[in-house]
């Protein structure tokens, strides 16, 4: 159920972004908590995540079922770190997020091809949301936003 983000996943069409559109119930949720605590609550997602995604494509018998979608829970997670709860942000993240992860620019897509297992299927996404989060920080920081 948590590789298929409660069902999410099951979509017929982009079953990727429509697994980050049911983090973002929950991303509100983990907002809410210290950004220790947070990032804490993420780090164990991420490392439950490969276990819980490596068995899903087990099961399966496909390496990164476009179901699963548990990855794209964590990768719009870590892109949403630390940002403030607005609208703005929260369409800054999704669009930075899905687009690092569809458009896979080196080293995501050297990562996605190179690495199996649970941990193939959740490197791409965790390194998707911190590529998201970085253009976020320079935005930030250039005064753009």
């Amino acid at each position: 159920m948590l590789a298929f983000g409660f069902g999410s996943g099951l979509s017929p069409k982009a079953p990727g972004t429509m697994g980050t559109l049911a983090a973002i119930p929950l991303w509100w949720l983990l907002a809410q908590l210290p950004l220790s605590t947070y990032l804490v609550v993420v780090l164990i997602a991420a490392v439950a995540g490969i276990l819980i995604c490596g068995r899903a494509a087990d099961r399966l018998g496909v390496h990164d079922h476009g179901g699963i979608v548990w990855d794209e829970f964590v990768g719009f997670w870590i892109a949403m770190a630390a940002l403030p709860v607005t609208w703005q942000s929260l369409i800054l993240g999704f669009v930075l997020f899905r687009l690092f992860d569809i458009l896979k620019p080196w080293p995501i897509s050297w990562l996605d091809r190179r690495v199996s297992g649970g941990f193939g299927i959740m490197i791409d996404d965790v390194i998707a949301g911190l590529a998201a989060a970085g253009v976020i920080t320079l935005l930030t920081a250039s005064g753009l936003i």
